[in-house]
């Protein structure tokens, strides 16, 4: 029985670690669409961005009542419903290709938006239970973490290489990878649905008494606060390569350098799936060191040095460029050595803070909390809603200094990051100890 259990545990461990990858894929292909928005329907920055914002904006909505169908249904029929969502919205945002339809495209990533927001709900609480939480936990999340980070580094390289030029991009563009999302959501649904997950016992106790329902997640400073961490970390996640794409790929720009003879957006994506590529190496790293290192501290470390990074990036003179490998796409070769400003490579390491960032703040948050996890993370799935709002703040400052002010609006980002630490440092201690949890 032991031995079936186990073997039972390993199984779900992959299926939840499959789907981190699924969160990525569809999530990411969202920012370079941003500037295929621009372009093509010849709207502003920040407007290019609002798929992003729907793409998030969906967790505000779906976020808590995520948490209660998690809570009811279990683990597997929410994520048998999560993937059904999600090929219905990335088949919408197909059929806006054909149809050439800014609004169409909008909605898929708002109904893409519900299916990631499932999908986050059942993976990270399933995840760090079955690695029996606290660092063991943190552990098997960031391992999850690491395929999220390789599914996200290969969509912005896919997106950079089909588009042969910014300024004449088309939704049609990218049908391959929106044709391999669908076959992704289809083949995923099978596999979840042939799988044994197992699932969190059901309370068969009567309703709780009147004194033990006045409490919730919400009465737990630190997970409040934890809460708020999730909104600016994700903001800070999907914000810092959001921007350094569409800065290094902007033809009135030409940062690259290369005089309008192309290639600036295979390179642009290349340099942005770097800061992906670099989240996959840290939250490895994280995996192999999470059971000896504490949350606490490798949050502190991550935003600290995602903090002097990108306040170096800002201050840097662009006009400094150093070499780096990447796709170019150009007649001279696919592959090679460009040169990038060095505020491209500051913040592309930056990927190696955020990277450890999500298990960090969400197993400080969670500790303690018993028999409110589940909710507490359909709260947490509300707050992603920031990885929407900072990216649509971020674009809409470049927008108020005509276009130019990409580095500016980085001050976001420290902003966020500032919050972190101080999260990591003082606000993550549980001060609520006394709250009844079983």
């Amino acid at each position: 029985m032991t031995q079936q259990k186990q073997n039972g545990n390993i199984i779900a461990i992959i299926v939840m670690i499959f789907l981190f990858g699924m969160i990525s894929f569809v999530t990411n292909l969202a920012s370079p669409m941003g500037d295929i928005l621009k372009f093509q329907f010849g709207v502003p920055n920040w407007m290019g961005t609002l798929g992003v914002f729907a793409n998030f904006i969906a967790y505000a909505v779906m976020g808590y009542p995520s948490g209660n169908m998690l809570s009811k249904l279990g683990y597997k029929k929410t994520a048998l419903i999560a993937v059904t969502i999600g090929f219905v919205g990335v088949g919408i945002q197909t059929l806006s290709g054909v149809a050439g339809s800014f609004g169409i495209y909008l909605l898929g990533a708002f109904i893409s938006g519900f299916s990631m927001c499932l999908l986050n709900t059942v993976v990270n609480p399933m995840l760090n239970s079955l690695g029996g939480g606290g660092n063991k936990g943190n552990q098997l999340i960031q391992l999850g973490g690491a395929f999220n980070s390789l599914a996200g580094t290969s969509v912005i390289i896919l997106t950079g290489i089909l588009i042969p030029a910014i300024a004449k991009a088309q939704i049609s563009d990218v049908f391959p990878l929106m044709y391999a999302a669908l076959a992704i959501f289809a083949f995923a649904f099978f596999v979840i649905l042939f799988s044994t997950i197992p699932e969190k016992e059901k309370d068969n106790t009567p309703k709780a008494t009147a004194t033990s329902s006045q409490y919730g997640p919400l009465s737990f400073r630190h997970f409040l606060l934890g809460a708020i961490g999730i909104f600016v970390y994700v903001g800070v996640e999907v914000g810092v390569p959001n921007l350094l794409n569409k800065w290094l790929q902007n033809p009135d720009l030409d940062v690259l350098g290369l005089n309008g003879n192309g290639g600036a957006e295979a390179i642009a994506g290349s340099v942005t799936a770097t800061y992906w590529l670099l989240m996959l190496v840290g939250r490895l790293i994280g995996a192999a060191i999470g059971s000896q290192i504490s949350a606490k501290a490798m949050l502190s470390a991550a935003s600290c040095i995602g903090l002097l990074l990108t306040i170096a990036a800002i201050f840097a003179p662009d006009t400094v460029m150093v070499n780096m490998p990447a796709f170019k796409n150009s007649p001279d070769g696919l592959f090679g050595l460009v040169n990038v400003p060095i505020n491209a490579v500051l913040l592309a390491l930056v990927g190696l803070c955020t990277s450890v960032m999500w298990g960090g703040i969400f197993n400080l948050a969670v500790e303690g909390l018993g028999k409110y996890t589940e909710k507490a993370s359909g709260i947490f799935m509300t707050l992603v809603c920031g990885g929407g709002i900072l990216p649509l703040l971020q674009n809409g400052i470049v927008d108020l200094t005509g276009g130019v002010g990409y580095l500016t609006s980085y001050w976001v980002i420290v902003a966020a990051l500032i919050y972190l630490l101080f999260y990591a440092v003082a606000g993550s201690k549980n001060v609520n100890k006394n709250i009844p949890v079983d």
